[in-house]
């Protein structure tokens, strides 16, 4: 027997071609176009000044997606323009830039995070023993409600509990919302639709808890609300009930002083829209059994997230991080960047939102009850700016999208434009603005609040917070969406250069104090040349 390769059959297809093309049994398909079709079609290939625009349009598109921060697009259209005017250096051009594109910094950042996220779609702590099957979802809100919608069609009986009637008929119209615009996308059929809502169980007490394998817990962020939930839960669930809470900030071990079973208590914490944002961050306490993660693991799988497991402590991981970087982005308005000016910084430097809108969709009541703990916990480091403003501006009522004003104001539309700055909140700001020191521009600000949140990466990594550097590229790449040219924080450090980090940030702290001491293990780092990405 002979073994026929790819090339052999490739050659053997292409002479079959051949002859049926020689012999008139195979026609040439008709590659032009008639009619107005044909019209759109020719006129750019064949009229070099339509053609000039159109790629100077596209290139124009491009840059306005991208602010230049990904090559490839670029690279892509000069491919397909060489191809069009000179077809004998086509494909020389694509190899070449193939070639180019393979070897940048964005193309290694790029595949670390596909090879990464990979990585994070796999349960490395095994097959749990006992797979949850049943479970219950408590408070209908955007948070439950994301996580009730994301379960229904992936576990055989999914139970959403609040305190009322009114809450839980909410919570079911923001679940069929999401179903529905599937069913107008023509991703779902209505049936389906129907089906799935009717699977799902509505309750106002724990009477169909007595089977219930796993309780997700996303209620409001109060300790003592959460510590009576939980007595109440495990009253009312068998013994190998998983209580899991969504809570964004609170330790779980805190949490789970009000367990009896604190082996089964473990935090799973879900982005908002739960429905949208892949990421799971697992928080485990150090009596959090492994059965217990591997099966939290193994739900957030079954949910199609993408996981990341990590040790609890005050704001886990992500939402610690966050916070550093709020903080920075406040301090920067106060020395004087307008909210506009700093969302337009943080869009060109790769973030997906500006900063003032990131604030505004956490939520400034979310930001101030954490900024508050963080302060307790981490003291002026971590706050950057003064917590007042955040205080008056929860007083005022200004607490994000959610109530139509924050930072931004969100009741009228600003399609093709940008959002309004909300007066009310601009009083405030102005009021607790440093006189006498010039605003922070340009460059200056998008490192500033760049630097503080790898930083505050590498002091989770450094305090084993985060189990290595892949989670931690992952979990900000995919909970908050953390300038994915750059790989993540510690490719950016690999990349950019550990030495060249540690002197950045020791320029700052010179200017602005010990909030941008550089993290141990960077200069560690540096000192060694050890690279975070092949530890």
């Amino acid at each position: 027997r002979v073994a026929i390769t790819a090339g052999d059959y490739l050659e053997s297809c292409a002479a079959d071609v051949a002859r049926q093309l020689a012999d008139g049994t195979l026609k040439k398909p008709k590659r032009t176009k008639s009619g107005m079709k044909g019209l759109s079609y020719n006129l750019p290939l064949k009229n070099k000044y339509v053609r000039n625009y159109v790629f100077k349009t596209a290139t124009k598109e491009v840059m306005k997606k991208t602010h230049g921060l990904y090559p490839s697009p670029l690279k892509i259209i000069d491919s397909v323009k060489n191809g069009l005017e000179s077809p004998s250096t086509g494909y020389a051009r694509e190899c070449e830039n193939f070639g180019d594109l393979a070897m940048t910094d964005e193309s290694r950042a790029l595949q670390s995070i596909f090879f990464g996220k990979q990585a994070c779609e796999k349960n490395h702590y095994g097959k749990p023993e006992r797979m949850p099957q049943n479970m219950a979802v408590l408070g209908a809100g955007l948070m439950g409600a994301g996580v009730a919608t994301v379960s229904l069609d992936k576990f055989p009986k999914v139970i959403l509990k609040d305190v009322s009637d009114t809450a839980l008929s909410k919570g079911e119209d923001m679940v069929r919302d999401v179903f529905q615009k599937k069913v107008k996308r023509k991703k779902m059929s209505q049936f389906d639709c129907d089906k799935l809502m009717s699977s799902l169980h509505t309750e106002v007490d724990y009477s169909s808890f007595k089977d219930v394998d796993i309780v997700i817990e996303a209620v409001f962020e109060d300790i003592s609300l959460k510590h009576r939930i939980i007595k109440e839960v495990e009253a009312a669930t068998p013994d190998h009930c998983i209580f899991a809470s969504n809570t964004s900030a609170l330790p779980i071990g805190d949490l789970a002083k009000a367990s009896v079973r604190p082996e089964n208590f473990i935090g799973m914490h879900y982005f908002s829209p739960v429905d949208k944002m892949p990421l799971l961050e697992i928080i485990t306490t150090d009596q959090t059994s492994k059965e217990t993660t591997a099966a939290a693991v193994e739900v957030g799988l079954k949910q199609k997230k993408t996981v990341i497991v990590v040790k609890d402590g005050p704001g886990f991981y992500t939402t610690r991080v966050i916070g550093a970087l709020m903080g920075e982005a406040f301090a920067c308005i106060q020395e004087g960047t307008s909210p506009t000016d700093l969302d337009k910084l943080f869009v060109k430097f790769g973030w997906p939102v500006g900063g003032a809108t990131l604030v505004d969709e956490v939520g400034i009541d979310v930001a101030y009850k954490v900024t508050k703990y963080f302060l307790e916990v981490f003291g002026e480091r971590i706050s950057a700016g003064d917590p007042r403003v955040i205080e008056e501006l929860v007083e005022a009522g200004c607490l994000g999208r959610k109530s139509g004003k924050g930072i931004f104001l969100y009741r009228s539309s600003t399609k093709g434009g940008t959002r309004p700055v909300n007066p009310v909140a601009q009083k405030i700001m102005d009021r607790y603005k440093k006189e006498g020191q010039v605003a922070p521009q340009g460059e200056d600000v998008q490192w500033r609040t760049y630097l503080r949140s790898v930083n505050e990466a590498a002091l989770c990594l450094q305090e084993d917070i985060i189990a290595n550097p892949v989670d931690g590229n992952i979990g900000l790449i995919f909970g908050i969406g953390h300038c994915p040219q750059r790989g993540g924080p510690f490719q950016f450090l690999d990349t950019y250069g550990a030495q060249a980090f540690v002197d950045k940030m020791r320029g700052y702290q010179d200017s602005l104090g010990f909030r941008f001491e550089p993290a141990q293990i960077v200069i560690d780092y540096a000192n060694s040349g050890k690279k975070f990405m092949s530890s």
